[in-house]
């Protein structure tokens, strides 16, 4: 079992406890372990209520942030740094939130996924490389908690113990296995990695694909919206206002008043009574909709269709996605990588859908890379799968060869009776 090397680090909560460990950070030497804890599940935002930091020379801290109006001199002191984090893709928003910005980091997920680990949890790494128990008891509970409870402080110390041994660990595998300027390009990339705006989030409702009707989408559509701004308004997740089972039962019954909305079964959960009448007047809005407002069953996007319709609507691009599929396949065992760390795949359906006119080898590798390029593959992922996807665009031009039918047996004759 893993245990804090220095005690338990002080919480940082005021001022001058903030300057003053700004100053011992920027007296250290090497890189910086970060981690951030959310109150996911409790709290409709995704701000950090909690963020720890160790440093070599320096020591291990946590930062209370819900008391600072700004944290200016923490991004002073991480200045030219280069951040350690696990999953970097959940904390940086919220650490940007804050004003903290890295210069270079390091992702220990991603590194684990690049040296084709199978399992890339921290804890899993933790045991497999230095051998520790990292317990993971408190990993669910309730941040937006004050004041904190001190196993919980001392379950957030233990997350950023680990990291600076663990990148040291990685850093030399991937030297070895040749992979050091991937994970370079790769954390690059995350650095300026800004998240894409979820349009139409009321889609991903925990069971719509059971709502029947463009009506009781539409009333799906006006419960999760509502539901949103309560949420978003009283800062509480949105599970703990109206559950997502609640907002399907009412849009397939459709009530049209109070009483007939608390009787749907299954229509339950904390907020189901306390905001009844605002959940009536979102059905209502969705029973007043002309049919030209109302929604389809799948969204309209830039995007090819679905794969499993390409056979029907273009043959030799389900030749193309079946013959780089196959290849990249193969690339990635041959690599240790999971095939989606190779080229991700709406830039594969993407660029094979509506791939570069020429068929010129040299001419369509070039374009190939350019059309990768321009939707975010990094180099690294160039290199390797552009061949594939250049061969699987001219191999799947070629019309496959069908083998002449087996004529038909002929029938013998039967002698007649007579």
């Amino acid at each position: 079992m893993l245990t804090l090397r220095d005690g338990m680090p002080p919480l940082i909560e005021t001022a001058p406890a903030l300057a003053e460990m700004c100053e011992k950070i920027a007296a250290g030497t090497g890189p910086v372990a970060i981690d951030a804890e959310r109150a996911s599940g409790y709290r409709y935002s995704s701000r950090a209520y909690l963020i720890q930091l160790r440093r070599e020379g320096a020591g291990s801290f946590m930062v209370d942030p819900i008391g600072f109006d700004s944290l200016a001199p923490l991004q002073d002191a991480l200045e030219g740094t280069e951040w350690i984090l696990h999953a970097a893709t959940q904390d940086l928003p919220c650490l940007n939130e804050v004003g903290l910005y890295p210069t270079a980091l390091f992702d220990t997920e991603l590194a684990g996924r690049l040296l084709g680990y199978p399992r890339v949890g921290l804890a899993t790494l933790v045991e497999t490389l230095l051998g520790y128990h990292l317990a993971k008891e408190h990993s669910a509970v309730d941040w937006s908690t004050r004041p904190l409870p001190t196993p919980w402080l001392e379950y957030a110390a233990l997350d950023v113990e680990v990291l600076l041994e663990l990148r040291e660990l990685m850093v030399a595998e991937l030297a070895e296995t040749g992979k050091t300027e991937w994970a370079r390009q790769e954390f690059d990339y995350l650095r300026s990695f800004t998240p894409a705006v979820r349009t139409e989030a009321w889609r991903r409702t925990s069971g719509v694909h059971r709502v029947r009707g463009r009506r009781s989408l539409a009333a799906v559509r006006e419960l999760w919206e509502t539901r949103n701004e309560i949420a978003e308004q009283r800062d509480v997740s949105l599970g703990r206002i109206l559950p997502d089972a609640a907002i399907v039962v009412a849009a397939q019954a459709l009530p049209t008043d109070r009483d007939a909305l608390m009787a749907t079964k299954g229509f339950h959960g904390r907020g189901a009574d306390r905001y009844a009448p605002r959940w009536v007047a979102a059905l209502a809005r969705a029973a007043a909709l002309d049919e030209d407002e109302l929604p389809t069953r799948a969204p309209r996007g830039d995007g090819p269709p679905l794969p499993r319709a390409w056979a029907e609507k273009d043959p030799v691009a389900a030749r193309r996605l079946t013959f780089a599929r196959e290849a990249l396949l193969a690339l990635a065992e041959e690599q240790h990588l999971p095939v989606e760390n190779v080229l991700t795949p709406d830039y594969l359906r993407r660029t094979l859908w509506t791939p570069p006119a020429t068929r010129d080898p040299a001419q369509l590798a070039t374009a190939v890379a350019d059309q990768l390029a321009a939707y975010g593959a990094r180099p690294w992922q160039i290199g390797l799968a552009g061949p594939v996807l250049v061969d699987a665009i001219l191999n799947a031009d070629i019309e496959p060869e069908v083998e002449p039918a087996a004529p038909e047996p002929v029938a013998e004759e039967t002698p007649s009776e007579e």
